[in-house]
């Protein structure tokens, strides 16, 4: 009896774990399932309230010869489409005085609501008496009073405004009519991803900035690798004097702030007269001593008895690293190349220094970006399309090399 109480008790404990990290990780990657959503939506379709997940268009349908959106109203227990005809009528609005808003008539809950011709012409009549209300700045507000004839009935009302109100009709039945405020009326409407954003955001110049991000970060991702793996195997393996002091003081260049190194990196860019070329985002970033940190620790953990085995048997250090060490170190290389992928990728501040807003025509994502929100203010959904273009590369190239980055994580820098 007790065990079974307990695999119960074990069961709901189970049940509860997944919910509460079911829920963080909802709440964690609702944000991206957001801006991938917004970035397929129409401008209109991202200010409306309240907000939709999933991108919606109007339906529309031939009206006098022009596409007119479709409306949906119940008529009789049946919805049936109706288009807006672009004419308005006058109308009166009745209410109760139970439900008088004597600070905002317009916010008056509406009993009915009868074209001012109609009753005009004997379906309210006026009684003569008015009913005052106080208001909340201490005024008061007066009403007239009216009795009104609803379905051959006759109920005393208050005159809450007067106004017009678009007018609806079924276009399979144009002597259908609806009278209904548009802002209060419900669009039918379905689901369009809207793809165009894409193109046309890439047709603002972020298709020459995706371009050189690629460059870039190609770039430098195949320096850190190539350096770190030549610099991790000459301090792991190589013997020469003075070898582990050069290594802590390479080691120790990981302290020192970039801010420090700003002004001096962007003097030496000048005089090299490298200002404003793709060439500065490149070069002074395909040396990193973490990665050479990261497989030096790696290479260490591989036995000597292999690299010794393969000296005797007459292969060079070049032969040995790229035939044995390289392809036992491929979680690290993996670790090492997501690390420097995503440096390079979402590079900002080197980039706005040395390469400026002006030149576009050697703009990364980041500056693009910028360019855009700016030029997009109003249409959160262009700005996050570009957001989403330049998002979508790191989130595959992580997804695809998560296996290795894991592995990479658990195994590296275990053995000094």
């Amino acid at each position: 009896m007790t065990s079974e109480k307990l695999t119960v008790t074990q069961i709901i404990a189970r049940i509860l774990i997944y919910a509460v990290l079911i829920l963080f990780a909802f709440m964690m990657i609702f944000p991206f399932i957001y801006m991938i959503s917004t970035s397929l939506k129409t401008t209109d379709d991202v200010f409306r309230y309240p907000p939709q997940v999933l991108p919606l268009s109007p339906e529309t349908t031939e009206f006098n010869d022009e596409p007119t959106d479709l409306y949906e109203f119940e008529v009789d227990g049946e919805l049936l489409p109706f288009v807006l005809s672009g004419e308005k009528l006058p109308h009166v609005f009745f209410t109760s005085p139970d439900l008088i808003n004597a600070d905002d008539k317009r916010s008056s809950e509406i009993v009915v609501a009868i074209p001012r011709e109609e009753a005009e012409a004997g379906l309210a009549v006026a009684t003569g008496n008015e009913v005052e209300f106080d208001t909340s700045d201490g005024d008061t507000e007066a009403f007239e009073e009216f009795d009104v004839t609803i379905d051959g009935e006759t109920i005393t009302l208050l005159e809450a405004y007067r106004g017009s109100m678009d007018e609806f009709v079924n276009p399979d039945n144009p002597e259908q009519v609806i009278y209904e405020f548009e802002r209060n009326a419900s669009k039918v409407e379905f689901v369009e991803f809207q793809f165009d954003n894409y193109e046309n955001v890439l047709a603002l110049d972020l298709d020459r900035a995706l371009i050189n991000t690629t460059l870039v970060t190609v770039a430098v991702v195949a320096g850190q690798l190539v350096t770190s793996i030549f610099g991790g195997y000459a301090f792991s393996r190589v013997p020469f004097k003075g070898r582990d002091t050069l290594f802590l003081i390479y080691l120790g260049s990981i302290m020192v702030p970039f801010v420090v190194l700003i002004i001096p990196m962007y003097r030496l860019m000048v005089i090299l007269e490298w200002q404003n070329r793709i060439v500065s985002l490149i070069i002074p970033w395909i040396f990193t001593a973490y990665g050479t940190f990261l497989m030096r620790q790696f290479f260490i953990s591989i036995p000597k008895e292999i690299e010794e085995a393969a000296l005797l048997d007459g292969a060079s250090r070049m032969r040995i690293l790229w035939g044995i060490f390289v392809p036992l170190s491929r979680p690290a290389i993996a670790t090492l190349a997501i690390f420097s992928f995503l440096y390079a990728w979402n590079s900002f501040l080197w980039p706005l220094l040395i390469i400026g807003e002006g030149n576009t025509s050697n703009h990364v994502l980041t500056l693009a970006l910028i360019r855009l929100t700016n030029s997009f203010a109003d249409s959160p959904n262009i700005i996050l399309t570009g957001a989403a273009i330049a998002i979508l590369p790191p989130v595959i190239v992580f997804i695809f090399a998560q296996r290795y980055f894991i592995e990479g994580v658990a195994t590296s820098g275990l053995k000094g």
